[in-house]
């Protein structure tokens, strides 16, 4: 139930960029500095950092590793302003299905991720679950909004 949740959100995400180019991917909601590219970008980082660097202790991934987090504290969000659609969509598409297969490799949800939070707890896989699934249903709120202000179209 966890993942169909969490696959039902990630193809929303997806849902709300399909069709539009790449100035209407830019395009914000003021006044808000959010795009629909920013949020994709967000969530590909998103994927990459809970499944691959916190549950499975790996680096991370080669696209976001020349990021100065220092100068930009949304760099993962900008970087993607600079992607092509077609390169937002691979790197969305590779990230959640790199996490999908990191999943679906625990033997179980109660699994704990290799890297521990500030207070030395681990994460389990379940937690981390249901933590991606609110972070999809709060951003594909935001998607909501923002494609609505692009061409009227409107989730029913």
């Amino acid at each position: 139930m966890l993942l169909a949740f969490l696959d039902f959100y990630r193809a929303a995400l997806k849902d709300r960029a399909w069709g539009l180019n790449h100035e209407q991917l830019q395009r914000t909601l003021a006044p808000s500095t959010l795009t629909l590219a920013r949020i994709i970008g967000h969530m590909a980082w998103v994927e990459d950092f809970w499944f691959r660097v916190r549950f499975d202790g790996a680096d991370t991934s080669e696209i976001w590793v020349n990021i100065d987090w220092d100068a930009d504290g949304d760099g993962e969000m900008t970087l993607a302003e600079s992607w092509s659609v077609e390169e937002l969509m691979d790197h969305f598409d590779k990230a959640v299905a790199d996490s999908s297969r990191r999943t679906a490799a625990a033997p179980t949800l109660d699994q704990l991720s290799a890297l521990a939070a500030h207070n030395g707890e681990h994460w389990d896989l379940r937690w981390i679950l249901v933590h991606m699934i609110e972070e999809y249903a709060r951003h594909c709120g935001h998607a909501d909004f923002i494609r609505e202000s692009i061409d009227g179209d409107r989730v029913s």
